[in-house]
């Protein structure tokens, strides 16, 4: 029988030995992941490039989907074992004919590591009309993973870490109207929506791919400083939010709570190769552990038990289904 993480129930710390401070080098240590082969979108900026790197260091064989190939080729020089192939997450066809051409080369798929991701945008739309952060955030990494799959399922022991976020406690999912045609926009809704269905896709996948041996993560990073994620963000924003001053310097005391790339991208190296979670999975991780619940979005820690629950898990996958017109039966 399949176990789950329904109502969070397996939502506790197991004492791993790592923390806040923990780098993707530290949890990596003494872990060969020679003949392995991931995939890590985003793999070119930010903690995308620097999980990138620990793997492909570690022994992997590590592809990354990009949209800007010159931009991933200057990121990404140097680095052995990587290999750059096109894609646009807000492009439907797109990404099915990314996961086309992997699925034709014949070879097993160890780790999909979903990590890009948008934030801080103004309303924008996909051809099919949803909104750019639930398109980019959300529904890529469904249709990713749902097209690779025959690949993970041959790797006979795969993992999926999708990227979320404590975001996600700005908003629940919106299942009367995600695409913002009947309410005002505000981007932080869109982003929470987001990556509270990041959470509930992450858990409901790992109890449908258990019987594959495929299990599934989401993962919290952390905040992050030196990223592209705020790129598009207007600086007034960020001054309301109490990050930065008014000559848009930030603010000494937000700048001491920032981890560093390198810490950033810990807890997704951690979940994509810990022996702890070899018999855990649809849990939401932080700091290089298994996060707790919360809802005092305050605590700054820990994950929303909305984000966890059954009924809304199940819903939003078959909302999903409709939304992006894909069966997906693992």
């Amino acid at each position: 029988m399949e176990k789950n993480n329904y109502q969070g129930v397996q939502q506790q710390p197991i004492g791993s030995g790592f923390n806040a401070k923990s780098t993707a080098d530290d949890v990596i240590q003494n872990i060969d992941l020679t003949g392995k082969i991931a995939i890590v979108t985003g793999g070119n900026t930010g903690i995308g490039l620097e999980t990138t790197k620990v793997l492909a260091a570690a022994g992997a064989t590590v592809v990354i989907p990009a949209r800007d190939i010159e931009k991933a080729r200057k990121n990404l020089e140097g680095i052995r074992n990587v290999e750059i192939v096109a894609i646009d997450l807000m492009s439907p066809t797109s990404i099915d004919a990314f996961a086309e051409n992997f699925i034709a080369s014949g070879r097993p798929l160890h780790l999909l590591i979903n990590n890009a991701g948008i934030m801080w945008v103004p309303l924008r739309r996909d051809a099919r009309g949803i909104e750019s952060q639930l398109a980019t955030n959300y529904l890529a990494l469904f249709q990713l993973s749902a097209r690779l799959w025959p690949s993970l399922k041959k790797a006979n022991g795969a993992r999926v870490i999708n990227v979320s976020s404590h975001g996600h406690h700005f908003a629940p999912f919106n299942f009367d109207d995600p695409h913002f045609l009947h309410r005002a926009y505000e981007t932080l809704q869109g982003y929470g929506q987001s990556k509270t269905a990041v959470n509930l896709f992450s858990m409901e996948l790992d109890v449908r791919g258990q019987s594959s041996n495929i299990r599934s993560y989401a993962v919290h990073p952390g905040s992050i400083g030196g990223t592209e994620l705020g790129r598009e963000a207007p600086l007034e924003l960020f001054q309301k939010m109490g990050f930065v001053d008014v000559n848009g310097n930030m603010l000494p005391e937000v700048a001491a709570l920032l981890k560093t790339i390198p810490q950033g991208a810990a807890t997704t190296v951690w979940c994509a190769t810990s022996p702890l979670l070899e018999h855990i999975g649809g849990v939401y991780c932080e700091d290089g552990d298994i996060a707790v619940l919360s809802s005092d979005m305050t605590d700054q820690k820990g994950v929303h038990p909305y984000s966890l629950d059954e009924t809304n898990a199940k819903k939003l996958w078959k909302l999903t289904e409709e939304m992006t017109g894909i069966r997906f039966n693992p």
